[in-house]
């Protein structure tokens, strides 16, 4: 027995010390202005961690009854610990049998007012990008970025003569990033915007629709189930992308019109209220792990009006919003400002 225990503990001090002198040198190249970002070992270790299957547990775990008398206690040790604000809560908390129906809890009427902008927030949570999206890379926070042809995926599901057949998406060239532009947008004179919040463990974690728009096409990628918080989307670029997500395409007032939900790590499901087909955190082999961002794909004809409630995370996670909208369009809200549903951005 004591041959093999000096193996893994050098090995676990050895990954401590790696670590902690990651930790330092992102700390030293912050201090300079150095944007620091994953390398490409450090991507693959991380995307190899059973997240998916932690996630799954939890998520089992989470729709295990507690008794009535425990649930008082323990949830309001968790609003404690992630700042709940439990005075907004639609029910006393002994009415909530398992975590999972705390973590979706509705919200006392009235409490978040929807304003009279066409354009209102979907969630509670932290602004984390808003503004014009001025080429094929978009910003997850400042200074790093991700691919929005492989976050949205082909628009082979527009009609034929805006397909992406054509349209070489490895160049970040600008006359490229038009072509696609231009494959996106229903009005050339028209700009694309972006939205990104956070929403964390402590937020709302229903959310409802930003706009009045028609929803025509989902497509699910079953990607992995990384962290979002905002200190790793700082870090890891690409994220939005490596991770589970569900991307619903349509048109609003002003065109195109998408909005993402992005799966994350103890986030045991995604849910949206009126697709009964949608099934997220499933189970993947290591057979399949090959394929794990080949998405589903379905047609679908719904109709969102502002401020409808559209579905859930079990826990926390990021929305994304891309929009087309009038050149000069300004959001009133500021990065890393707080959002509320209902409120204008």
């Amino acid at each position: 027995w004591n041959s093999w225990i000096p193996i893994p503990t050098g090995v676990g001090l050895t990954l401590l010390g790696v670590l902690q002198w990651r930790r330092l040198e992102r700390k030293r190249k912050r201090n300079l202005g150095i944007i620091d970002v994953a390398e490409d070992w450090e991507i693959k270790c991380y995307t190899r961690l059973p997240l998916r299957a932690m996630s799954r547990a939890l998520g089992h775990m989470s729709r295990i009854s507690l008794p009535t008398a425990l649930r008082s206690p323990v949830y309001g040790t968790y609003a404690r610990l992630f700042s709940v604000n439990t005075t907004e809560m639609a029910r006393p908390m002994d009415d909530y049998a398992c975590f999972a129906e705390f973590f979706v809890r509705a919200l006392k009427e009235g409490v978040r007012p929807l304003d009279n902008e066409i354009l209102v927030s979907p969630a509670d949570g932290k602004l984390l990008n808003a503004g014009i999206v001025e080429s094929t890379q978009l910003e997850q926070v400042k200074g790093v970025t991700y691919s929005i042809k492989k976050f949205l995926g082909g628009l082979d599901w527009k009609n034929s003569d805006s397909s992406d057949r054509d349209i070489n998406f490895n160049q970040l060239s600008k006359p490229y990033w038009d072509e696609y532009k231009k494959s996106l947008l229903h009005n050339k004179e028209n700009e694309l915007y972006q939205c990104v919040i956070y929403l964390g463990p402590g937020d709302y974690h229903r959310f409802h629709s930003p706009v009045d728009w028609k929803v025509n096409f989902r497509r699910h990628f079953n990607g992995e189930l990384l962290s979002v918080n905002p200190s790793i989307a700082s870090w890891l670029p690409g994220l939005f992308t490596l991770n589970e997500r569900v991307v619903y395409f349509g048109t609003w007032e002003h065109g195109f019109f998408s909005f993402t939900a992005v799966g994350a790590t103890n986030v045991g499901s995604i849910r949206i209220y009126d697709d009964k087909e949608l099934k997220t955190n499933k189970k993947l082999s290591w057979i399949n792990r090959s394929k794990v961002n080949k998405p589903d794909e379905t047609h679908l004809d719904l109709s969102w009006s502002k401020g409808q409630l559209i579905g859930e995370f079990r826990l926390g996670s990021t929305i994304v919003m891309l929009l087309e909208g009038p050149k000069g369009l300004k959001f009133n809200v500021g990065c890393d400002q707080r959002v509320r549903v209902g409120k204008a951005i």
